[in-house]
């Protein structure tokens, strides 16, 4: 009886994962290369990234109308008094109070730069701003590529895990069976059936571990692609061969060179120093003459019908003295913004330099525990199957099988974990890059 309730127990744990999925909507297909891709254009962090570029662009255009004409339309109808007491006159003979008077007037208002160099360092600044932006959207770009890859290989490797604890469920099963043929054979103790029933409700619970791992890896992965987490997924991929490859070189110089040209963070750094450069010589300028043109066309009269067409035309020089200082004190500002740039740039480099040697390195030691994983995997299968072979000819007791089913176990899962672990080094190094979208 015990043993029927075993094999129910094991059969639910083996096919609950096909009942439920029969119950949800349909797993949709997903590769690497497919997922980078959707993170690519619908993580969050994108989406934000981008409307920064929208917002940078504007300020552009409000740089730009300080140096583009002004045109405005303008209509006055003005009713007017005097008293000349009021200006403290008094003119013999004629009345101190005038009668009121109306006045009618239409303008026409232009207005345009001629000379303002100062607005044009502050446009060449706002440009600047607008590299900056993009190159921070390039960012967000290349860290949803990284997020969404490791959240795939974190999604395969608790698939594998899963994998491996069905078979680990499978093989206490297959033991259990034949310990209990061993007891009904008269050559095995008891105690034997009970190890191998106590192993098998084992692996039940760390089957329901897994199958729970595999599931809220799906829920992180959608959230790395900006999808609904309820959004389930049939992973293409498998943690072999070169999975999590990129365009990223394994040569550490060719490595280094191409994060130097290509990594968004240190574009937007250098942007944020010539920004810094242009805003203290835009505020340098204002000390220079400014010069405009103003002109306004338009009637004017006492009524409508009587209106004449008036005109002015003026070019207007102005020269900025003194503002109480704040304008070294703003140029100072920028300056110190500048030098901060410079330092930050120099330790990002420093910094890339350190991430492609890490991931470099990680990727070797991943290539070399792999092939250690790999044998140690080989050599605990035949240690399962010789300990099996001493069980069923009646040498030894199931504590030796015991003991290889647990090594087989650890081996799975460090064989699973080097995998990993390669495929993780190859996304960090796409990243230090600066090629994290180029992910499959």
């Amino acid at each position: 009886m015990r043993r029927s309730a075993l094999v129910a127990a094991t059969a639910i744990a083996l096919v609950g994962p096909a009942r439920a999925a029969a119950q949800t909507a349909s797993p949709q297909r997903l590769t690497l290369a497919a997922a980078v891709e959707r993170a690519t254009e619908a993580a969050p962090g994108v989406q934000a990234a981008g409307f920064r570029v929208a917002d940078a662009r504007a300020r552009v255009g409000e740089a730009r109308a300080r140096l583009l004409p002004s045109l405005s339309l303008a209509g006055t109808r003005l009713s007017r008094s005097e008293n000349l007491a009021a200006f403290g006159l008094s003119v013999p003979g004629f009345p101190n109070f005038v009668q009121p008077f109306n006045n009618w007037d239409a303008r026409v208002r232009l207005t345009q730069a001629l000379f303002d160099y100062s607005g044009w360092q502050h446009l060449r600044a706002e440009g600047y701003l607008t590299a900056g932006s993009t190159a921070d959207r390039t960012a967000a770009v290349q860290e949803a590529a990284r997020a969404a890859a490791l959240a795939y290989l974190r999604a395969v490797r608790a698939s594998s895990l899963l994998g491996a604890r069905q078979a680990d469920a499978e093989t206490a099963a297959q033991l259990l069976s034949l310990a209990e043929a061993q007891l009904q054979a008269g050559v095995s103790a008891p105690l034997d059936v009970t190890r191998a029933r106590t192993q098998l409700v084992a692996a039940q619970g760390a089957l329901l571990v897994a199958r729970n791992q595999r599931q809220k890896a799906d829920i992180d992965l959608a959230l790395a692609l900006g999808a609904d987490p309820a959004t389930t997924y049939a992973l293409a991929d498998t943690l072999t061969g070169d999975l999590g490859a990129s365009a990223a070189p394994t040569d550490t110089a060719a490595a280094l060179a191409l994060a130097l040209e290509r990594r968004p963070d240190l574009a937007s750094e250098a942007a944020a120093g010539e920004r810094a450069q242009a805003e203290r010589r835009a505020i340098a300028a204002e000390r220079l003459p400014r010069v405009d043109l103003a002109a306004d066309y338009g009637p004017n009269g006492l009524t409508v019908p009587s209106t004449r067409v008036t005109q002015d035309v003026a070019v207007v020089v102005s020269i900025p003295l003194i503002d109480g200082f704040r304008r070294e004190a703003r140029r100072d500002e920028q300056r110190a913004a500048e030098q901060q740039s410079s330092v930050r740039a120099g330790d990002l480099r420093r910094r890339i330099a350190a991430q492609i040697r890490a991931a470099l390195l990680d990727l070797g030691s991943g290539v070399e525990l792999h092939a250690v994983a790999a044998q140690r995997l080989t050599l605990a299968v035949e240690e399962l199957d010789e300990a099996r072979e001493r069980f069923a000819s009646g040498v030894a007791g199931n504590i030796d099988v015991i003991n290889a089913q647990a090594g087989l176990n650890l081996a799975r899962d460090a064989e699973i974990d080097s995998r990993f672990a390669t495929a993780a080094a190859r996304v960090s190094l796409a990243h230090a890059a600066g090629v994290a979208q180029t992910i499959h």
